[in-house]
């Protein structure tokens, strides 16, 4: 069964205009059962992870100070968000979706979180309305508990997994792999095991092809026995942050790519949704519906 986590706490109030587009958490779920891709059964709520789990990917002094909202103003800026009890148990519900969708996906395969792919969050900081880094906590609870032993992190978000790469620097057991654009937030990177910075404009054919070759390699060379994707759609020529000219064929034959690699091998992978900023929200959620009818289909719900 595909198991999806959400939670209402998932949509946060912004301000009127934010380019955060929060709504998407309500219309993801919304437009999978309208469509007929999955029913109310298949989702499942978390809670909030706890201070111990979410200390396995960062820094204890920067989560005292996230969790007893005093972090100082300048990391408060960087994080995007105003702080707040609100957003802090927001993340923490997030947080715990994905952790605990890692472990559906090692009964089924696949699993997803409607959000997550917090991945500009480091080990000590916050940023890029980003607070932790929810498939680093979950891929450290794995390994920490014995239930993985390689993990792979593919992140296909427009913008790098700088977090992600600063979290995992130096651990082998975790491989980074961020595909990313190169003029592109943010703007002083981070190194990952394994880079791929994309020119603005870049297209269908280049991208895939790109891809491809990519996982070709991470798969051989890396040889992991589980997956985090980070499926971010705001590679779509509607982005409006992309930069990237990926249309939504190509977008879905991303997805497809990276479940076949995953399938194949019979290597369980959990999908955070990550980023996109299309001015039509109905794009957004297009968009990654599509990512979850890929799965539907390879993994043959």
């Amino acid at each position: 069964m595909l198991k999806i986590a959400y939670h209402t706490q998932y949509v946060h109030p912004v301000r009127e205009g934010h380019r955060f587009p929060m709504l998407k958490y309500e219309l993801i779920p919304e437009q999978l059962c309208y469509e007929g891709l999955v029913s109310a059964v298949n989702f499942f709520e978390p809670e909030m992870v706890d201070f111990e789990t979410a200390a396995l990917a960062h820094d204890v002094g920067y989560l005292r100070r996230l969790f007893d909202l005093t972090l100082d103003v300048k990391m408060v800026r960087r994080i995007g968000f105003p702080l707040t009890q609100e957003l802090v148990d927001r993340e923490r519900y997030l947080v715990d979706g994905t952790l605990k969708s890692a472990l559906f996906a090692l009964d089924y395969g696949i699993s997803f979180n409607v959000a997550g792919g917090t991945h500009h969050a480091g080990r000590d900081f916050g940023e890029g309305f980003c607070l932790m880094n929810d498939q680093a906590i979950a891929a450290a609870y794995l390994l920490e508990q014995g239930l993985a032993t390689r993990v792979l992190i593919i992140d296909l978000d427009v913008h790098q997994g700088n977090g992600t790469a600063h979290i995992f620097s130096g651990i082998p057991e975790v491989y980074t792999f961020s595909m990313h654009g190169d003029k592109n937030f943010p703007f002083i990177k981070e190194r990952s095991d394994r880079d791929v910075a994309l020119e603005d404009g870049i297209q269908d054919e280049l991208y895939l092809r790109l891809l491809k070759e990519n996982l070709a390699f991470l798969f051989e060379t890396v040889n992991p026995d589980f997956v985090f994707y980070q499926a971010g759609v705001d590679i779509l020529s509607s982005d409006k942050l992309g930069k990237l000219k990926v249309s939504a064929t190509g977008c879905r034959e991303r997805d497809r790519m990276v479940f076949e690699s995953c399938n194949v091998r019979k290597v369980p992978v959990q999908v955070s949704m990550g980023g996109g900023y299309s001015t039509q929200i109905r794009d957004i959620v297009n968009a990654h519906v599509e990512t979850y009818r890929a799965a539907i289909a390879i993994f043959d719900f």
